[in-house]
């Protein structure tokens, strides 16, 4: 029978069944569960298309949510170890990847000037609080030894052939280890004082024979799977109880934390522990605020890569730093993207974001059907101008895009003189606008839009001012 300790597992490729479950990129506590399985896969952050040095290159928002995972975890794992709970950690793949430090080198000023962000090179191994020092290969030919003979040997009897490990490790304490050349691939630390374990094991191989697809796309387990699963937890919960029967020390009982058995020095240590943890929670408070603050003065970044609603409302927020009034429209008949508008004109756009391709034509028949509908409004007298705005390969980094629209969305465009509004360029100008207040240039932009016919071609950019280079030791000069 299942045991009823409470186990939690994170990172898995698939939802184990019987137990609890959570994400890399959540933030679950450790503390409320007895047995943890944790797999440091972080797939979810990583685009290829975007690389430094041939790895995986992060973006400044990714980056930022990277960090934020990999300390929760590394913090988490390390707190639960010092309050006596078991973890087992299945070593997946080593993932190297490049991550946005928050720095920049700035080069240049006006039509010439260049931001460098600077990234450095980091892993998912950082979300595990051992120094391991993992050097990445593959392989499943392995033996038990030292304390794994008298903890695995059972589970090895299961598992063993769909193990595979992906890294040799630098630690004491081996109970795993390649059956050529003896490097150790599974370890066990004890924490002494709180009776915590961390068991390193090799990675299992969830093969996709465990599941079936269903006619609604939903994974499920099947019978071997679920099997599988049993076993998987059966066979840890079997090794934590063997690894706590052979420690000397006892978990503290609940009774024991009563004020009548306190120490002297410890009463002076947890009134300071708890004075920290106050300060923590301030910090913590302080930077969910923070985070809150970026995530609005960044949503005009959406314009460079988003789709739908979210750049919708980027091309919402762009129009007005413009000087245009603009919102969506919805009544009971008519929803159009953006009605926007100033004392040169008023128009009426449409926007579309493609992942890997150009905008085709197919969107200025929508907008075509918008014009008109607007134009049956009692309050409207004369037909509203045309604009389309697009986010062409989205997905791609701008060196690698190509025409934002079609041949066919150009003549086509001309020919109902709609313009065409490619929403990076569209980024360029509103970015310089919303550092520096420009009266002058904003009309101009606007001017560009209203008698556009065809693609939209703002007008260059002012010459900036001297820019500002800040080096890593944090001292600033003039570029």
């Amino acid at each position: 029978m299942m045991s009823k300790k409470r186990i939690l597992s994170i990172g898995m490729p698939r939802s184990l069944q019987s137990i609890e479950n959570c994400k890399f990129r959540t933030h679950q506590s450790l503390l409320d569960w007895d047995i943890v399985l944790f797999r440091p896969n972080i797939d979810s952050f990583i685009n290829y298309s975007d690389t430094f040095q041939g790895r995986p290159c992060l973006d400044d928002n990714e980056s930022f949510k990277f960090r934020e995972s990999y300390q929760h975890w590394n913090r988490e794992i390390r707190d639960a170890y010092s309050a006596g709970k078991t973890i087992f950690v299945f070593l997946s793949e080593l993932q190297q990847i490049s991550i946005a430090t928050g720095e920049r080198d700035y080069s240049g000023t006006g039509r010439n000037a260049r931001v460098t962000r600077i990234v450095a090179d980091t892993d998912n191994y950082k979300s595990i609080p051992i120094d391991m020092n993992p050097t990445k290969t593959s392989g499943m030919a392995m033996k038990l030894c030292g304390n794994g003979n008298q903890f695995l040997s059972s589970y090895w009897g299961y598992f063993e052939k769909r193990s595979r490990y992906n890294v040799t490790l630098d630690v004491k304490n081996p109970i795993i280890k390649t059956k050529s050349g003896d490097k150790t691939v599974g370890s066990i630390f004890m924490n002494k004082e709180s009776g915590g374990f961390v068991v390193l094991l090799p990675d299992l191989d969830f093969n996709s024979e465990y599941y079936y697809t269903s006619g609604d796309r939903a994974t499920y387990w099947s019978k071997q799977g679920k099997e599988f699963c049993a076993n998987l937890i059966n066979e840890l919960v079997a090794i934590d109880k063997a690894l706590r029967s052979s420690s000397e020390i006892t978990p503290e009982p609940h009774w024991v934390n009563d004020s009548k058995y306190s120490l002297r020095e410890e009463i002076s240590l947890r009134a300071k522990l708890i004075k920290i943890e106050g300060s923590i929670n301030q910090k913590l408070e302080e930077k969910s605020r923070y985070i809150s603050k970026i995530s609005e003065v960044t949503k005009l970044k959406r314009l460079l890569f988003e789709k739908g609603k979210p750049l919708e409302e980027a091309i919402i927020d762009a129009l007005v730093i413009l000087g245009f009034s603009a919102s969506s429209y919805r009544d009971d008949s008519s929803e159009f993207d953006v009605v926007f508008e100033s004392k040169e004109g008023r128009l009426i756009g449409e926007a579309e974001g493609k992942d890997n391709k150009p905008v085709a034509i197919d969107k200025l028949r929508q907008l075509a059907m918008n014009i008109h509908e607007d134009l049956e409004r009692e309050e409207v007298l004369s037909p509203a101008k045309g604009v389309l705005f697009g986010n062409p390969f989205r997905l791609k980094p701008f060196e690698e895009r190509g025409e934002p629209f079609t041949e066919k969305c150009k003549s086509a465009a001309a020919s109902s003189s709609v313009a065409l509004v490619s929403t990076p360029d569209l980024f360029s100008v509103v970015r310089y606008l919303s550092n520096k207040s420009d009266a002058r240039f904003a009309r101009r932009c606007r001017k560009a839009l209203l008698d556009a016919v065809g693609l939209v071609n703002f007008p260059a950019l002012p010459d900036a001012v001297t820019d500002v280079v800040v080096d890593k030791s944090g001292q600033s000069a003039g570029a």
